[in-house]
């Protein structure tokens, strides 16, 4: 029995069709279809029940889906038993933000791949806040503040951020110089948002009002540049604004606290190793960077 198709098998199983499951794989549907049809000969059963809105598993898919998933991961541990020491192997389906993500991230997950020839690395870029298990990811790697879960989160680093606005909007409404009067000026949010705040040693929260909105930190800038109202953006993508002059901090006595880098998995006793692994890389990449943000100030 191919080993490739029971895994293709469990992804249809767990996407609820073979499109989805396509995608996750990164393959075409018709390699899809072929495999999950040599599994059904192989078997002499039907597993899935195609339907115009995906698949559905038939009473024997249910009671193989189990069974095959156990096997994928009990093949995925020998494989990584007899391998090299410290060598990785299978796939490795990783979550990571839009912002950010290629040009930060991306160097990292290439330099794993590239340490790791036997692993396959996929990565999927966006902002938008994906179900690790229901869209069978491995993990994701957040930015932010970290959101009570049922999943385990491992902390990787700082991320720092300021309220920057753009010189003609100050010179039209002013600069706020406390959180009372930032809520009477326009600001420039990715939703609805509360936005922490800290005076002194304590956070204080401010929801402010806007009317330019996006779920992507670039465009918050582009808009911030043009004058349209007062941002919170990571340092990252600042600071070349705001050495320029382009950009003015603003509210400096009452900073953003700092967000946090996060690796997010589902809740497991036994994280897989190429999971592990990652974290390292991503703690020793931004260990080393948070150092030297401390050793400049």
């Amino acid at each position: 029995m191919d080993i490739e198709e029971l895994r293709t098998f469990v992804e249809v199983a767990d996407a609820g069709g073979v499109s989805p499951a396509a995608r996750r794989l990164g393959v075409s549907k018709s390699i899809v279809s072929r495999q999950l049809a040599r599994l059904e000969a192989e078997l002499g059963v039907q597993l899935l029940a195609r339907t115009t809105r995906g698949a559905a598993l038939t009473e024997a898919g249910i009671l193989f889906r189990d069974h095959a998933a156990r096997a994928c991961a009990e093949i995925d541990a020998a494989r990584e038993l007899i391998l090299p020491d410290g060598e990785l192997c299978g796939r490795l389906r990783i979550a990571a933000p839009l912002t950010f993500g290629p040009t930060h991230l991306a160097p990292v997950l290439a330099e794993m791949a590239r340490n790791h020839p036997q692993l396959h690395v996929h990565t999927f870029y966006s902002d938008r806040f994906v179900d690790l298990i229901a869209e069978g990811f491995d993990c994701a790697i957040r930015f932010g503040y970290l959101q009570d879960s049922s999943l385990i989160a491992r902390y990787i680093g700082p991320l720092y951020g300021k309220l920057v606005a753009s010189p003609d909007y100050i010179k039209t409404h002013g600069a706020p110089e406390t959180p009372d009067e930032l809520i009477t000026h326009q600001a420039l949010m990715h939703g609805t948002e509360a936005w922490q705040l800290m005076d002194g040693d304590k956070v204080i929260s401010v929801r402010p009002q806007g009317r330019f909105k996006a779920d992507e930190s670039t465009a918050l800038v582009a808009a911030a540049l043009a004058g349209l109202g007062i941002a919170r953006i990571p340092d990252d993508i600042t600071q070349e604004h705001v050495a320029s002059g382009a950009l003015v901090p603003v509210m400096t006595r009452y900073p953003p606290p700092a967000a946090g880098i996060y690796v997010i998995r589902p809740s497991s006793p036994h994280p897989a190793r190429k999971v592990r692994v990652l974290t390292e890389m991503l703690i020793e990449c931004y260990g080393k960077a948070a150092n030297a943000v401390e050793a400049s100030g």
